[in-house]
């Protein structure tokens, strides 16, 4: 499933086709994708201007001149194809496993002022789309309760030690839970993990005083999720499986992966000598080097 950075770049794609554009008319090809779409989607878009495009967590968000957004989700192996008038179809080329763009499941497209228009395809159909007031997103289904942007003013130091203190509960599965810190998953928490030092199965509120002060690993923790999301943003995302970026693209994160998906592989820090482990934790994989991030 894309990660936060995926979804980014995503968002950063789209937004030069979408942004002040007016949805001049809107093909909704299926009924649903894993939800119903919503009640008269077609008529509710149509004619709408686009006055922003957002994320939140791993969620983008239109904003239309209605007071309306548009909520869309990728699932697994959601895409969008941005087409400007005159330019064919913008194919996918390689990905880490390839599953290339199938016509038959380009399920919406939108029809731009400009004369270009975005397709949303979804071999999976694990995607969604909504449509909510905008002035009740952040009670809404879909963000109620939804932790700190790691990407944004609020993540620091300070703020994950309050979020984490007293926890139990194992670093990697706190950093997981979408109630805490919104967004990140598997592969970017595995790396920030091993710049860190930290063990992925120690106590979350080891990085918290008992009095829910930050101790120095809080402060660092909390700099690196910033950088390892900021070096994935800036190289395109991970590719994946499926997944590719509006303009077909592809990101290269994952030749820079320390040790996400690098098993008994040799560990990349001068003179460690260890190798890359692998551990389950909630039934999904964990990477990490024992030398480097010893379990105190």
């Amino acid at each position: 499933m894309p990660e936060l950075p995926e979804v980014e770049t995503v968002r950063r794609g789209l937004e030069p086709a979408m942004l002040g554009q007016v949805l001049t008319r809107v093909e909704q090809r299926r009924p649903d994708l894993r939800f119903p779409l919503p009640e008269h989607f077609v008529e509710r878009l149509t004619g709408r201007r686009v006055e922003g495009l957002s994320r939140r967590a791993k969620y983008l968000i239109a904003d239309l001149d209605d007071g309306e957004a548009l909520i869309m989700h990728l699932g697994m192996s959601g895409r969008f194809v941005v087409e400007a008038p005159g330019t064919p179809p913008t194919e996918p080329g390689a990905y880490y496993n390839e599953i290339g763009r199938h016509l038959q499941h380009d399920h919406v497209v939108f029809h731009l002022g400009s004369g270009a228009r975005v397709t949303y395809n979804d071999v999976r159909r694990f995607g969604f789309m909504d449509l909510l007031p905008r002035a009740e997103l952040e009670t809404s289904k879909h963000f109620a309760g939804m932790g700190i942007e790691p990407l944004g003013n609020e993540l620091s130091g300070e703020v994950l030690a309050k979020l984490f203190a007293g926890k139990l509960a194992p670093l990697k599965a706190a950093l997981l839970d979408q109630r805490l810190v919104a967004g990140l998953g598997n592969i970017y928490v595995c790396e920030a993990l091993f710049r860190a030092g930290l063990h992925p199965e120690a106590a979350a509120g080891t990085i918290a005083t008992p009095t829910g002060r930050p101790r120095e690993a809080a402060h660092a923790l909390a700099q690196i999720i910033r950088e390892v999301l900021e070096e994935a943003v800036a190289a395109g995302g991970s590719t994946l499986r499926d997944f590719a970026h509006a303009d077909g693209s592809l990101g290269y994160f994952q030749h820079r992966f320390k040790v996400y998906d690098r098993e008994d592989d040799p560990c990349v820090t001068p003179g460690c000598g260890g190798l890359v482990k692998r551990l389950v934790q909630s039934g999904r994989s964990t990477f990490y080097c024992e030398r480097c991030q010893p379990k105190r």
